[in-house]
């Protein structure tokens, strides 16, 4: 059985031509399909259209979420509710190829493997974007001791056993790009080709944060970074301690200087804020983690019963 997970957030106009563009791409690799689309509080019509099909296929199941919890955490909820020996994730604004699932599936069987999944050879967008894109993943893989592979993307074909293993992780605060290398196995990587959209829902702010959740999430390298950060200061410090008082006592010279003074002042404040907003940030991860709240809030699914089955057509959560 092949399970086709995708999410939905404003995806109005690729919807319907996505789940028939997965449809015949699943011919080539069986007849026993689900197509699991993950309403993530999509404002726009995404969750009608999908219901509308899924009321007159049955291969169509809509797992509608109560509000927006996040494209990461919508595509673990759908993993979840694949039953297929293999899963296809892959995104719904068809920027990547459904068709992409046969040349996949072709890599599986011929490398063993229990992940293929796709990565781009060269970053589409403007400059400032592939730029700030390259620096960031390496600054991320500079931090953690499993890099995550550059210019990777969402589509890819898993075994079971994987998307099993993948489940296991409980973080309610986390990447899921980090957490498709921390848990393992033998993974193959493809180039695709990535088809490029005028307007993303991933502004630059939402890129950030997710750079710095990826990076406290995966890492403490900045807490270890701050400790011999305060150390090589306060060595600094004492040597231009010493600096001072010989040149007071040997050569009489009293150093004048007051917007150095100030000058120091500011900095070894800023930093002091800096290092207390690193901590703070990790605080707040164990804070989230620690109230154990669910991932995902399931408002309904929607699917049409097999015969003999209630044909209410949805069950709740």
């Amino acid at each position: 059985m092949l399970s086709i997970v995708a999410t939905l957030y404003n995806s109005t106009a690729t919807v319907e031509p996505f789940i028939t563009r997965c449809l015949a791409a699943a011919k080539a690799v069986t007849d026993d399909v689900e197509i699991i689309l993950v309403d993530d509080g999509s404002p726009d019509e995404s969750l009608e259209i999908a219901c509308r099909i899924a009321s007159a296929d049955p291969r169509v199941i809509v797992v509608e979420l109560s509000r927006n919890f996040g494209h990461h955490k919508a595509m673990m909820t759908g993993l979840k509710h694949a039953r297929g020996d293999l899963v296809f994730l892959i995104d719904s604004d068809l920027e990547e190829d459904p068709a992409l699932l046969g040349r996949f599936h072709e890599v599986l069987a011929e490398k063993s493997a229990d992940v293929v999944y796709g990565y781009q050879l060269r970053r589409k967008g403007r400059w400032l974007e592939r730029v700030s894109g390259n620096i960031a993943y390496s600054f991320f893989n500079l931090l953690i001791p499993y890099p995550i592979p550059r210019n990777h993307i969402t589509v890819r074909l898993m075994h079971r056993c994987y998307v099993n293993a993948l489940l296991q992780h409980r973080e309610r605060e986390t990447a899921i790009g980090g957490l498709w290398v921390i848990t393992g196995f033998k993974q193959v990587g493809v180039p695709v080709e990535k088809a490029s959209r005028q307007a993303t829902t991933y502004s630059y702010w939402r890129r950030w944060r997710a750079l710095i959740d990826s990076i406290v999430s995966f890492s403490e390298v900045p807490l270890v970074a701050i400790f011999y950060l305060g150390g090589a200061i306060s060595t600094l410090s004492v040597l231009v301690a010493l600096w001072l008082v010989i040149h007071k006592i040997f050569f009489h010279l009293a150093i004048a200087g007051w917007v150095s003074v100030m000058l120091s002042v500011w900095f070894l404040g800023g930093l002091l804020i800096f290092c207390v907003g690193v901590i703070g940030i990790y605080i707040s991860k164990i804070f989230i983690e620690t109230k154990n709240r669910p991932y995902t809030i399931i408002r309904n699914v929607h699917h049409r019963q097999k015969v003999g089955q209630d044909d209410s057509g949805t069950r709740a959560g």
